[in-house]
């Protein structure tokens, strides 16, 4: 089988995919490139989810990209629209001819001795198998998996008269008006989901075993709106995203180091927002810190306008069984549903599904260690985008996307074939995703593992990366690089060479 050879490969064609493309446009002009998209289409997440309100968990600001300014006047924005700036940002800087669509990577196999990978896809159109070399392999695919969202089996499910669906799967012709909805869940999607229902049907219904921490931010940030009308969008878009930065991180560290006294500010401010007397303690008191999960955002108080109308409401309890015409929970209580909604989260898929090999050796990601959050031990010329989970995904892909563009350009200077990080001496066993959120917690197991120190530590903090790989060094004690008259000779050799 003959392949075509590219020098990055980015795998993906979502936000994380696009904009590592964008990088190496704008850095890097000449260097050879391809997108693999297993879709018929650009945007990741935001053109897969098409349920009624799909939007942002995070503000535009900073889920933008760095290099491209979010000029919508919404800074908690709805799918359609972030789906739209991803493709025009594709276009603006040359990157739609590169997306090869209907490619789903299986495979990709490295060799020391040729100094490149060897990545295998299956053209989901037509069921051909594609191969193609590169000399770095990106992988921009997320950490879930995209044809099948977490789904558990409910006691008596088979006996609902009603409809049963599950958000990432949206039916484009589901009606509510006039119908009793349950949705199932108190995360990002529930949230969004019960105030767009509630708009049509009879009553929603907010099913949920445990609370979240959840907060109003209003839609449009009011320091933007007034930089705008001031500044030119190059000069207000850094201003406002700082802005924010700041302010996600100030509430992170605070949470992390007064958990106690950031429970009671959002108590307070979920309270001044309910009706009079209602059961905060019940339906809005986790068990858990805030940020042990994620916080859900509501732009303008949304869900909390839906609770005081009445059009919608929030049982926290346990499900029983299923039943023909709704769900009895453990406290007795029956809720009446013509639909049900199962916002019960995501299954992981590292690195999209593939199979990973390194001179004939398969990689069990669970035995490796990761490297600055973007590489893994023993694997060359292989990042692996993986977003914040305590602040927007694409802060962190921007930083992982220029780090590569910094990597490909001192492998160039220096002469060497590969980068290839290895483990701590003192070997490593914290998680990669430091969240309790189920979906992370299910798949731990099959993820790398995290050192105690940097340049193996996650730090989830944007300002400590920001100076850490945009100004960092590139060569140090974890990383080594093999220079290419003897890249066929790898870890542990004499003809590596490793930074102390």
């Amino acid at each position: 089988m003959s392949s075509e050879h590219v020098d990055v490969l980015i795998v993906g064609a979502g936000l994380s995919g696009i904009g590592a493309a964008c990088h190496l446009e704008n850095r890097r002009p000449g260097t050879s490139y391809a997108v693999l998209e297993s879709r018929a289409a650009l945007g990741g997440t935001w053109d897969l989810f098409r349920y009624p309100g799909i939007r942002s968990d995070s503000d535009m600001f900073t889920l933008g990209y760095s290099f491209r300014p979010w000029n919508e006047a919404e800074s908690i924005a709805d799918g359609p629209s972030i789906r739209r700036y991803i493709e025009d940002t594709a276009r603006e800087y040359g990157v739609t001819d590169k997306i090869r669509y209907h490619h789903r990577v299986v495979s990709a196999e490295w060799s020391s001795a040729d100094a490149r990978w060897t990545v295998t896809a299956e053209r989901t159109d037509t069921g051909a198998t594609v191969q193609l070399t590169c000399t770095w392999l990106s992988v921009c695919s997320g950490y879930y998996r995209y044809d099948e969202g977490f789904r558990p089996r409910f006691q008596g499910e088979e006996r609902f008269r009603g409809q049963l669906v599950h958000p990432q799967h949206w039916p484009e012709d589901l009606d509510v008006t006039g119908r009793k909805v349950v949705v199932i869940g108190s995360g990002a999607t529930a949230v969004t989901l019960v105030p767009n229902l509630a708009e049509q049907a009879e009553h929603v219904t907010m099913l949920q075993r445990t609370p979240s921490y959840i907060m109003s931010l209003p839609s449009r940030d009011p320091l933007a709106q007034v930089l705008r009308a001031k500044l030119p969008a190059t000069v207000a878009y850094p201003i406002v995203r700082w802005k924010n930065v700041l302010t996600s991180t100030a509430i992170f560290q605070l949470s992390r180091r007064r958990p106690a006294l950031v429970r009671s500010l959002i108590r307070r401010l979920t309270a001044k927002q309910l009706p009079a007397g209602y059961d905060v303690d019940t339906h809005f008191n986790p068990p858990y810190d805030p940020w042990d999960q994620r916080l859900c955002l509501v732009p303008d108080g949304d869900l909390f306008r839906t609770l005081r109308r009445g059009t919608a409401s929030i049982a926290t309890d346990r499900i029983r069984t299923f039943t023909e015409h709704g769900i009895e929970l453990e406290s007795g209580r029956h809720l009446d549903a013509d639909v049900v909604v199962t916002a019960t989260g995501l299954n992981l898929l590292p690195v999209g599904g593939m199979t990973l090999a390194v001179d004939g050796r398969p990689v069990d990601l669970s035995e490796t260690v990761s490297y600055k959050g973007m590489m893994i031990s023993g694997v060359p010329n292989f990042t692996m985008v993986v977003g914040y989970t305590n602040a927007s995904w694409t802060l962190k892909a921007d930083l992982v996307n220029g780090y590569v563009c910094r990597l490909l350009d001192h492998l160039d200077a220096h002469g060497y074939a590969s980068a290839t990080p290895v483990a701590p001496p003192e070997g490593a066993d914290a998680p990669f995703l430091d969240l309790a959120a189920g979906y992370v917690q299910r798949s731990l197991g099959g993820l790398p593992k995290q050192g105690s120190r940097a340049p193996w530590r996650l730090h989830q903090n944007y300002l400590r990366d920001v100076a850490m790989m945009r100004r960092g060094p590139l060569e140090d004690q974890g990383m080594t690089f093999q220079p290419r008259a003897t890249a066929g000779v790898l870890s542990g050799t004499v003809a590596e060479r490793t930074v102390a």
